[in-house]
């Protein structure tokens, strides 16, 4: 799977998608103080709860942008009303490599049903490694939409917190980042590495003390 990150297929889309879920509509008792000369931004404790939303989105890795939709719930059937959504949105002549996490709905019987009409054989699923969501790339994005809007944000009903979430999912396209990894290969072996030394060490300590 990370070869499709370092050697993406040639004129083939790879796209991260995950699912953002339960997303709350808070109402403040009082608007957010933002940060000033010696003291952090604050808000209250206490909130109202107004619904919930769910966001399923497909991170473009080439080039940053994202495809995004907003649901009530977050089953398989509003995976596949995500997955027609993409189909709609991408060039029918493309490969599509979806990096997934390894979870339920990816992999329910609905889905594969979905997939399997000869029209569709050009999506392609590649599920990450058990804990090591980190690996898909739309993560990151989730935590810089959680930490630049929706958690500052003051929403009075779900309706308008998909509306916030939209305007910056159109914001966010019209300046899309694509991410870049820092750690090289080797780095994150190492500490791979080190982490089975410490855990060995661990369990040979756990060993003794009995």
């Amino acid at each position: 799977m990370v070869g499709l990150y370092l050697h993406p297929p040639d004129r083939a889309l790879v796209l991260c998608v995950d699912e953002k879920s339960q997303i709350q509509a808070l109402d403040r008792t009082a608007p957010i103080l933002p940060s000033r000369p010696g003291l952090p931004e604050r808000q209250t404790h206490d909130y109202k709860r107004l619904g919930t939303t769910t966001l399923f989105a497909a991170f473009n890795i080439l080039n940053g942008k994202v495809i995004g939709t907003c649901q009530q719930r977050h089953r398989s059937r509003e995976f596949i009303r995500f997955l027609h959504h993409l189909e709609r949105q991408l060039p029918a002549d493309q490969q599509v490599h979806l990096v997934i996490d390894t979870y339920g709905t990816p992999k329910s019987a609905q889905v594969q049903r979905w997939l399997k009409p000869q029209k569709r054989s050009r999506f392609h699923f590649h599920f990450t490694p058990t804990s090591s969501s980190w690996l898909n790339q739309v993560e990151r994005f989730f935590a810089w939409i959680t930490g630049r809007r929706i958690r500052r944000g003051t929403f009075h009903s779900a309706g308008e917190l998909e509306q916030a979430i939209y305007k910056w999912l159109a914001n966010w396209n019209g300046s899309p980042t694509p991410f870049v990894w820092k750690a090289s290969a080797g780095v994150i072996l190492d500490k791979v590495r080190c982490c089975k030394e410490l855990t060995r060490t661990g369990d040979e300590l756990t060993r003794t003390g009995d």
